[in-house]
């Protein structure tokens, strides 16, 4: 597990305003965190090369892209080896329809959130691209009615 690092109100403020806008520029950044736009620059570059700030990336609404209807699939996969599951997530996650992948304890070994056309692009998703896997001995679907973005992700009170 990475290990954490010292954090700053000032990088705190920082991470927090970018989680909710990573397009904000450094000048901005900078006259609402209170320090000068070098000593931002300086401070989101420390933040990315320890690890903390990983990348940026573009949320797109898949519903506008034809994608309306989404569903996380509980997969067990048997016989649960290391030799299975490497080519089964990376077929997973090469799937135009996955949208995040996550390998669980307990009765069930993936999590895959997908989004597709409607019930029927559903329905061929789970039957052709899961079911028909011979290591997949379970799938489990979820409709999702709504979702929520949290955050912004800090770290815990008191460190």
């Amino acid at each position: 597990m990475a290990e954490s690092i010292a954090l700053d109100p000032v990088d705190l403020q920082i991470l927090r305003l970018l989680q909710n806008d990573a397009r904000t520029t450094y000048r901005d950044l900078a006259a609402e965190v209170g320090v000068a736009p070098s000593t931002c620059l300086d401070r989101v570059t420390r933040l990315r090369r320890s690890g903390v700030i990983l990348g940026h990336r573009l949320a797109l609404d898949p519903a506008r892209l034809g994608r309306g209807l989404q569903a996380l699939l509980s997969v067990q996969v048997r016989p649960h080896r290391r030799e299975l599951i490497g080519p089964f997530v990376e077929r997973i996650r090469a799937l135009p329809e996955s949208l995040s992948l996550f390998h669980l304890t307990g009765p069930d070994d993936y999590l895959v959130h997908v989004a597709v056309t409607d019930t029927a692009d559903l329905q061929r998703l789970v039957i052709d691209e899961f079911t028909s896997q011979r290591e997949v001995a379970r799938v489990e679907t979820r409709l999702i009615f709504q979702q929520w973005d949290c955050g912004p992700l800090l770290p815990p009170t008191g460190q």
